[in-house]
Formats: structure tokens, sequence, C-alpha cells
């Protein structure tokens, strides 16, 4: 047998020949990674409530490894040093730090985008710790809001690709929201631009936990589903479940909460006239049960100029799309 390293592909092959140069010799390309630069890659970490997920990325978008992990909330700093041990693990993995590092949660992002300002009552320690310093990376860790990224994450390599003016809106316990005008994330004066889930559609209604009366989270979030259903229910899962059965009283309910966030759809449009709205979160895993009424009752209410109307897509990334977005966030600062 023979090894002869050639140049290949870039330095990349080594040549090995198996026998002598006979007639039925064999020639095979083995991969060679000794004179291969480590690829360029992303890390963008989503801080959730109770789990972290991430991504490894290539500027092109291409997923190298994806990882979600859980965490004790009750553990001071517990996902902080999670965190900490999974940039560690990923640089051992990738055999290279992450050319860059990304990171999302919920709460609004400070004015110079290294931490999180404000964050009250959960995640205790978020507030104020500057994420570059904690992870001491060499380059600036940027920060933003959760749905701020999951907007940025379907805008980069899901639902919302191509589109420079699209809405998002994340249904789960309660109800998020981003906005992006013209290829550019709305973030506001005080990074507060976008919380669409704390918009008011009943003045006279209970408050939310922004104190905003009868708004969209209190319309169709998860974190009031035993109040609107006076107790029956525990989870919108299993009012849609009911639902889907043919329960009468479920379907009600449900059906009331889709109108509500048919008509804050509406105002949407209207205000900040996207090309699509892309819904995603977990209640919108109910699929056709939620977005055949919520089209139906868009129908007659939506004005639309000419015939123009804007599309409501299911977003694509699912519960890494935070991550994602704080992936391409963190890429924005390469050279």
């Amino acid at each position: 047998m023979e090894i002869c390293d050639g140049p290949g592909a870039g330095g990349g092959w080594r040549l090995v020949c198996v026998g002598r140069p006979v007639p039925g010799w064999r020639i095979i390309l083995q991969p060679h990674t000794r004179n291969l630069k480590p690829q360029t890659h992303a890390l963008g970490i989503d801080l959730g409530g109770s789990s972290i997920k991430a991504v490894t990325v290539t500027p092109d978008g291409e997923t190298l490894s994806r990882h979600n992990l859980e965490f004790d909330p009750d553990k001071n700093m517990e996902w902080a040093e999670k965190i900490r041990a999974l940039v560690q693990s990923v640089e051992t993995e990738r055999a290279k730090l992450a050319d860059s590092i990304g990171l999302s949660a919920p709460g609004l992002a400070a004015a110079n985008g290294r931490s999180i300002a404000c964050m009250p009552e959960r995640l205790q320690g978020l507030e104020g710790l500057d994420w570059t310093e904690f992870l001491g990376a060499s380059k600036t860790v940027p920060v933003l809001n959760d749905a701020h990224a999951a907007l940025l994450g379907e805008a980069w390599v899901g639902a919302a690709r191509g589109f420079q003016n699209v809405i998002m809106l994340t249904l789960g316990t309660g109800v998020g929201g981003a906005g992006m005008v013209d290829g550019r994330l709305l973030r506001g004066h005080i990074g507060r631009a976008g919380h669409l889930g704390h918009s008011s559609l009943d003045p006279d209604g209970p408050p939310d936990c922004a104190g905003t009366p009868g708004s969209i989270e209190v319309a169709i979030g998860n974190c009031t589903i035993q109040e609107r259903s006076r107790g029956r229910f525990q989870t919108t899962h299993d009012l849609i479940a009911a639902h889907l059965k043919g329960d009468t009283e479920a379907t009600a309910i449900w059906l009331k909460s889709v109108k509500a966030l048919a008509a804050a759809v509406c105002s949407f449009i209207n205000i900040l006239d996207p090309e699509a709205v892309i819904i995603g979160g977990g209640i919108a895993r109910a699929g056709k049960a939620l977005f055949e009424p919520l089209e139906q009752f868009l129908d007659p209410i939506e004005w639309r100029p000419v015939g123009q109307r804007a599309k409501i897509l299911p977003a694509q990334l699912g519960e890494f799309a935070g991550a994602f977005g704080a992936a391409s966030n963190a890429l924005k600062l390469l050279p």
C-alpha cells in the first residue's frame, strides 16, 4: 500500500493506492483533515423558561448541530452555567470556538445589545448579565428579545424567507410578537416594539401580565384557558382536542378565541402592511384547527385594496426559531 498526500480538494483528500500499479489496482480517496481549516460557524442560543435551545450554523444557514437542554428554573443561575458548558462543548465538538455567538431570551434587550435589561420575576440573575463578559468571549455576544429572534430566524431560513415586510405572532403560554418593515426588525425606543400580544381588544377586559386590559394574550394565551373555560380545561391542547371531537362548548370557546385573534391580525395588517403574517408557538401546532377558522374570520374583515391580501403562514422552525435568529444576529457582526 502506498499513501500519497496531494492537494485534492484544497488539501482535503488523501490518495491511498492499494497494491502495485498493475491491472486491477484500486485508487481510494479518503478525507484528510490535516490541512483543513475548521468551518466558519455561529452558535445561536435561545434561553426559555425551563429549557435552552441552540444551533450551530454556517453563514449560509446550513445546520451543523442542534442542542436542547432542560434546566431547573428554581436552581439559582443553573441556566447560565448550562449555557457556559454548552459553549465549551460546541468548541470541543467543532474543534474551535464559534466565530460568533448570539443569544436570545425573554424580556427587553439593553440598548447596547449585550444583556437583557428588563425581565421581572423570572430567571433571576438574567437582568443586566453581560453575556460577552460571562462567557469570556473575545467578540461581542449580541443579545435580543426571544420573539424578535424568532422572527429573524424565520426570515433567514424559515417561513418568512424572502419577505421584506412581515409580522410574527407566537401563541403559547402568552402571546409574543415581532415586526419587520422594509427588511429591518422593529425594535423601537426601548426595545418594546413588537409586543403584539399586549394589544388591547377589550378596554373593560381583565388585565394581562403587562397590565393591558382585554389583550390578545388574555383572549387566546394558554395562561387564561382555565378562566375562559370556567375551569373545564387545563390547557389549550385539551380544549382543541375536545373541539375536534365535536364538543359544542369547546368549539364555542375555541372559535371565540380565534375570532379575537383574527380581529387583532386585521389591525396589525392595517398598521404595518405586511406581505405575510407568520404564526408560531405551541398553539399553532393545532394546524388546520387554527388556520382554517382564522382565514374564515379574516376574509370578511381584512381590508384588501386592489385584491391584495396578506398571507397567513405557519412558522417552520418550531422551537428552534429563536436560536436560528440569535445565530443570524451574531453573524451580522462578522467582518
